[in-house]
């Protein structure tokens, strides 16, 4: 009985040691736990700078800077950078027959390899196929972006690590669902690309707006742009139009455009052709697969012919002309001079003064002042014979030095040229010196006059009071393949090409332009057996350099 009472006064009032450790040590490990819990979700401090993508350092190879970035950025899934597949050759058959059994495992491997789910699905993810260089295996040179849609984040993380890539030349952009906003945002990122990008390709991208000439800016730097299947009618064909030349200004940099798979009408076609107008850069144009006909069609070929200039143009030429001799005569300060002699030999002749009398009256006054100075002659005439030793017997000491009083009377009536006595060391190396000096000017000069001549400076041709301006010999590719053009379009292109084909046979300077090489009205709205479509064909064959090359090779084969 006395155990009873203990035990039940002793459990209420004296809990056990052990017990009292135990659950001591449990809030301790709770303790613990929700103070590591709390670590991780705080951060450390410093580590919200360090995840910064603003602060990221790009390395220069694009899969581990686009990774690095996006995975800055938030993005928990994103694109991966893989290199562009290469078309597989087709199978040559060996004699050997070892081969056989190491194809068969290659087919069974890749069709277990397909079979798989990953496989299957793996194609249809969004990545970033890059073309690298042959020398440099992480040098990008083309980026291939097709079939997902590219957010202004992405392209701010481009903005980040593309510029580094110092041998990138080309983006090519296929239905990734271009906006107005994100065309802007990429048109902005291609001044901060390697100077080496000079090719764009923007295709199966529409943009209500329609303002893709954005692209060819003033200081655009492309050469080569791409917009085919862009839905561009004839609204986009004119901001295109104007973008390639105006009244005041063209564009310098573009050389080939391509506008293929779009809905050009006669009226966009028109507005192409004006932009032709003035351009001297553009070499390759392709309307294939449009809606253009007989109007559009004359509008184009009128340009490769010499036009009529439009009362505007003919004002602008008259300005720049006007501007042209004002500037010639700031910059040759030797015009005022030939002036005043002119003026001067005006006078002389009026007055009746010839040449011969003004020689005359030097050699009285010679004469006159000759008593005068016959006693220092004399006190100084064995120096002047020592001198006459040295010159030799016919010089005498005072030759090629005019006196004080006579370069005046020289410089007015003829100018004289001093003599340079240089040694023939040093006449080798300051003529290698001038050499180069005067290429470097002269290619400095071609360089400019062939950027900045402005085609309404050309020659022009005046006719029953109208002027005409050559037509546009830059172009040598057009390409009008699979639109609606009858045989009144051909007449028109047949003109244009008898012309140029005349010009190109008496031309006389090797650099001037060749004219129209390559013409392709195929699939058009004409019997391909036509006279006029076979004129054209035979006189466009000889123009072809690449049908020339292949003629060539043929002949030497045989």
């Amino acid at each position: 009985m006395s155990s009873e009472p203990s035990a039940t006064g002793a459990s209420p009032r004296t809990p056990r040691p052990g017990t009292q450790k135990s659950s001591g040590a449990v809030t301790k490990k709770g303790d613990r736990a929700a103070k590591d819990k709390a670590a991780s979700v705080l951060p450390p401090v410093g580590e919200e700078e360090s995840k910064n993508p603003e602060e990221y350092q790009c390395t220069g190879v694009l899969e581990t800077d686009f990774a690095e970035l996006c995975a800055r950025s938030g993005y928990t899934d994103f694109p991966k950078v893989v290199t562009r597949p290469r078309p597989q050759q087709s199978f040559v058959p060996s004699a050997s027959m070892s081969e056989k059994p190491v194809q068969d495992d290659q087919r069974l491997s890749a069709s277990c390899s397909q079979n798989s789910l990953e496989s299957k699905y793996v194609f249809f993810r969004p990545t970033i196929q890059v073309e690298l260089e042959q020398e440099d295996s992480k040098a990008v040179k083309e980026i291939y972006i097709r079939g997902w849609k590219i957010e202004e984040r992405i392209l701010g993380i481009f903005s980040k690590c593309l510029p580094p890539l110092s041998q990138l030349q080309a983006i090519n952009l296929w239905k990734v669902g271009l906006t107005e906003k994100t065309l802007t945002a990429f048109i902005a990122l291609l001044p901060l690309c390697s100077p080496t990008l000079r090719k764009v390709s923007l295709e199966g991208n529409p943009i209500p707006e329609q303002s893709f000439n954005k692209l060819m800016g003033l200081d655009s730097t492309i050469v080569h742009l791409s917009l085919r299947n862009n839905n561009i009618n004839d609204h986009g064909a004119h901001l295109l139009g104007q973008a390639l030349s105006t009244l005041h200004s063209s564009n310098r940099t573009l050389v080939s455009l391509n506008l293929a798979f779009n809905h050009i009408g006669d009226e966009g076609a028109g507005y192409i052709a004006d932009g032709l107008r003035l351009n001297r850069s553009l070499l390759w144009l392709s309307l294939a697969h449009n809606h253009i006909q007989d109007k559009g069609a004359l509008k184009l070929a009128e340009v490769l012919r010499p036009f009529e200039l439009t009362h505007r143009e003919v004002v602008e030429r008259r300005r720049l002309l006007l501007v042209k001799g004002t500037q010639e005569r700031s910059r040759s300060p030797s015009s005022s001079r030939h002036g005043d002699s002119k003026t001067d030999r005006d006078k002389s002749q009026n007055l009746g003064i010839s040449n011969v009398t003004l020689v005359d009256k030097a050699e009285k006054m010679q004469s006159m002042k000759a008593p005068r100075t016959i006693g220092k002659k004399k006190e100084k005439s064995g120096e002047v014979v020592k001198k006459e030793e040295k010159l030799g017997p016919g010089q005498s000491p005072t030759q090629g030095t005019p006196k004080k009083e006579d370069a005046p009377k020289a410089g007015k009536g003829k100018v004289t040229i001093p003599e340079q006595k240089i040694s023939k060391g040093k006449a080798m190396k300051t003529g290698a010196k001038e050499k180069r000096s005067i290429l470097l000017e002269s290619e400095q000069l071609v360089v400019e006059a062939t950027e900045m001549v402005n085609p309404l400076l050309e020659p022009v041709e005046h006719r029953d009071g109208k002027v005409f301006l050559p037509g546009n010999k830059v172009l040598l590719h057009l390409n009008l393949l699979r639109n609606q053009i009858t045989e009144v379009g051909l007449e028109g292109f047949l003109t244009a090409v008898q012309y140029q084909v005349q010009v190109s046979k008496s031309k006389t300077s090797p650099k001037a332009p060749l004219g129209l090489l390559w013409l392709s009205l195929a699939k058009n709205c004409f019997d391909p057996q036509c006279p006029t479509h076979i004129m054209i064909q035979e006189l466009m064959l000889p123009r072809d350099p690449v049908k020339a090359k292949v003629r060539e090779e043929e002949a030497t084969a045989t």
